[in-house]
């Protein structure tokens, strides 16, 4: 059996994986898109890597873009295969891939402006909205901890690792003769002891792993100090300062973990009343198929459900869906705190008011999550003074802040634990992916110092014998 890394290789985006069986069955583990490199990124997202005809089957561990953004290519180019993830997963890709499609058209036609005035010819877009809804018809969607027989000799079974909604490790079973190899894909590895969504599950003991390390040389602040910090600034930038909070945020995971902790916080009376507005169509889709899961939820959660709380909505709180109301907060200049994708500030709304605000002192930005390098999310917190939104340079003398502990991803400690449910004599290799060089070398020394006997960090396009 052979394993491929094809993405998310000494970096956090474009993961994919492929794991060719002694019968020559191809199974793809993601389909992610780069993300954040320029010019780069639609080169690297056409090269693949493999032949997409030849693929038998796509194990889709969530449904972030970075983990499931080039399905829809993936289908266009030839896939006819089946697609397995968990109910959740399939729910959110429903609307998150023709977002994508409607990301890529658009994109393509600011692009072709410019190729044409310069004399080239147009270029169309890697896939469209109509490619993202014909990919929806090879998804077959699973529950938790459901072991189901997908081919000849190879079963799998999901668990969950409270990354998103309907996030999950996938553990591959495949015989050769009369032996069995277990294989765990842990995708991306979730919180403990978060708000909303239960715990990262214990998986099978594991042959070999392949596992993020996002943050694997990080140690997260706690949940009740984030918390604080978030009511702190809050109060400062919309009482204090009279001005607007921008909280760039992933439309999916990050934005209802935040729309719940602000819920929290006007319930416990330490959120000043100030409005606070979801300008993400995304958000505001998603945000429903959320209260249709109360599988991913924690039981405080699933009680208010039950009694006809909604965890997602209360007093101030607006849901802003159409592009007319989205500028009207731009028009405005009392004080708010205004939700918007996409979390790296790459694309959608975020950008609008990063555009219409940005240069103001009362202005606050405040990330909650990874942003990659080269993406305009990364400079601002890098603390570049002047930035390009949409072309234009723009001085930045917004305040920006950070609360990482409101992050989807755990930290090193956290996901040490989630591998500690391994007889770590028994797992003969670990493999590092969806991180950052440094900090897999870093996370790696831990790895081997907690007992594990072999961790790699492969290169890209690397090729290994299982």
């Amino acid at each position: 059996m052979k394993l491929d890394f094809l993405g998310a290789i000494s970096e956090v985006t474009g993961s994919k994986f492929l794991i060719t069986t002694l019968e020559e069955k191809k199974i793809l583990l993601d389909c992610g898109m780069y993300q954040g490199k320029g010019l780069e990124t639609d080169a690297m997202n056409k090269d693949l890597g493999f032949n997409p005809k030849e693929i038998d089957i796509l194990l889709l561990s969530h449904a972030h873009i970075d983990h499931s953004g080039l399905i829809p290519y993936l289908c266009k180019m030839g896939f006819k295969g089946r697609i397995y993830c968990t109910h959740a997963t399939r729910d959110l890709c429903s609307i998150m891939l023709p977002d994508s499609g409607k990301i890529q058209e658009t994109d393509t036609v600011d692009f072709n402006k410019k190729r044409a005035s310069i004399g080239l010819p147009a270029v169309a877009p890697i896939y469209t909205v109509k490619d993202a809804y014909a990919c929806l018809r090879y998804f077959i969607s699973l529950p938790y901890n459901f072991k189901i027989q997908i081919e000849d000799n190879v079963s799998v079974m999901f668990s969950d690792t409270g990354h998103i909604l309907g996030s999950s490790a996938i553990t591959l079973y495949v015989k050769e003769g009369d032996k069995e190899k277990i294989i765990t894909y842990t995708g991306d590895i979730g919180r403990y002891n978060k708000r909303l969504l239960k715990n990262p599950e214990v998986f099978p003991q594991s042959d070999y792993i392949i596992t993020e390390s996002t943050y694997g040389n990080r140690i997260h602040e706690g949940i009740n100090i984030a918390e604080e910090r978030l009511a702190r600034i809050v109060q400062e930038t919309c009482v204090k300062n009279l001005g607007k909070l921008l909280i760039p945020s992933f439309a999916i995971g990050r934005c209802q973990e935040i729309v719940y902790v602000l819920n929290k916080l006007k319930q416990n009376r330490r959120l000043p009343d100030v409005p606070i507005f979801v300008d993400s169509p995304l958000a505001v889709s998603a945000t429903d198929i959320y209260r249709l899961h109360a599988e991913c939820f924690k039981e405080d959660i699933v009680e208010m459900i039950h009694t006809e709380k909604d965890p997602f909505g209360f007093d101030n709180l607006f849901y802003v869906r159409t592009k007319e109301d989205s500028k009207r907060l731009n028009t405005t200049n009392r004080p708010c705190v205004i939700i918007s994708a996409s979390g790296m500030m790459e694309a959608g709304r975020i950008k609008h008011h990063l555009a219409n605000n940005i240069e103001n002192r009362k202005t606050t930005v405040l990330t909650v999550g990874y942003c990659a390098p080269k993406t305009l999310g990364h400079k601002i917190v890098s603390g570049e003074k002047i930035v390009s939104i949409y072309g234009k340079k723009y001085q930045v003398n917004a305040k920006v802040e950070q609360i990482n502990a409101l992050s989807g991803h755990g930290d090193y400690l956290e996901m040490q634990r989630y591998l500690s449910c391994q007889e770590k004599s028994k797992v003969k290799n670990i493999f590092l992916v969806h991180g950052e060089k440094d900090v897999q070398t870093e996370y790696k020394s831990y790895l081997e110092q907690n007992g594990f006997p072999k961790v790699s960090i492969p290169t890209f396009r690397e090729s290994v014998e299982l």
